[in-house]
């Protein structure tokens, strides 16, 4: 219960953040460092917890995303009932790929690559249907009410991701005490022993391929419904498919605060590397690259695995 008092009483410190920063820009800072947590802890449940690494999580999150904008304008659906149909179809789809790639035994590398695959599918389709605006993308409208999931002030939009991070932690806290997690952890460590004793290592993977699309699904619709547009660069692009997978492995895989530590990191980070370098076209994924190599090469276990580990087995590589 330790973990649950610690995670509700930082969460309960960023809810009332608003409250005491007055600048938008600052406020701004920490929307986006809970968005690349909720992105990261989205990824970890599927590549932390159960070991399935993924280099297309922008695939549900491209559909999430899509589906509240393309109900939304082409439909008329409010985008409320969106974000519940962006978090179900972000879902289905990731049990879809993960029923045609888990079936026939697809693991590491190859998952991995197939994940990324299928990513470019969707974006190269997306290009082409007029539905989704083709290539010169969807606007969503700008009407400023609550009902329509648009706000005036930034502190509004704010408390929506905050409640929609909260509910992922806390499942992902569920997750770590549950018998499903157990499995998924077992599944993960060793996918042969875990069969052996019994463990359905299928509907296991599927399970969690499952909560992974759901909430990277609901960043997407968050993201739709705070910017006003989409086209399938920014949302079946590798941005976030590679903020998605470099958050928990800067804070620490399979951990519950591994993926806020990892994304105030790389807020942090990029934040420096904006005022020294300026805001060159691609320098987030430079410098994101370059983060990735020097955590696997140095700090395996993240920043959270900071403190079991000594300054000479981080220059041995973690070991």
């Amino acid at each position: 219960m330790k973990q649950l008092f610690i995670l509700l009483g930082i969460f309960a410190a960023l809810a009332v953040v608003p409250f005491f920063v007055s600048s938008e820009f600052w406020l701004n800072a920490v929307l986006l460092t809970l968005y690349a947590a909720l992105l990261g802890q989205s990824w970890n449940i599927l590549g932390g917890y159960g070991g399935q690494f993924s280099f297309g999580h922008s695939l549900f999150f491209g559909v999430g995303a899509y589906s509240v904008a393309v109900f939304q304008v082409q439909l008329g659906v409010n985008p409320w009932i969106g974000l519940l149909l962006g978090g179900l179809f972000g879902s289905v789809i990731a049990v879809g790929i993960g029923f045609l790639t888990f079936r026939y035994g697809l693991r590491g590398s190859y998952f991995a690559l197939v994940t990324l695959a299928f990513a470019e599918v969707f974006r190269i389709v997306s290009n082409s249907l007029w539905w989704t605006g083709a290539g010169e993308g969807i606007l969503i409208e700008l009407d400023q009410r609550a009902v329509m999931m648009q706000f005036k002030s930034l502190s509004h939009y704010y408390w929506l991701l905050w409640a929609i991070t909260l509910v992922c932690f806390l499942t992902v806290w569920s997750l770590g005490r549950s018998r499903f997690g157990a499995r998924l952890m077992a599944v993960r460590d060793n996918e042969d022993a875990a069969g052996a004793i019994g463990v359905d290592a299928f509907t296991v993977k599927l399970k969690a391929m499952a909560l992974s699309g759901l909430f990277t699904g609901l960043a997407g619709v968050f993201y739709a419904q705070k910017f006003l547009y989409l086209d399938p660069g920014i949302a079946f692009g590798p941005a976030v498919s590679v903020e998605s997978l470099l958050v928990p492995i800067v804070g620490g895989l399979g951990t519950l605060f591994g993926p806020l530590l990892g994304a105030a990191a790389l807020h942090i980070v990029g934040e420096v590397a904006r005022e020294m370098i300026g805001d060159a076209p691609g320098l987030n994924m430079v410098v994101f690259g370059t983060i990735l190599v020097l955590m696997v090469m140095f700090l395996p276990r993240g920043i959270g695995g900071l403190g079991k580990m000594s300054v000479r087995n981080i220059f041995k590589g973690g070991k």
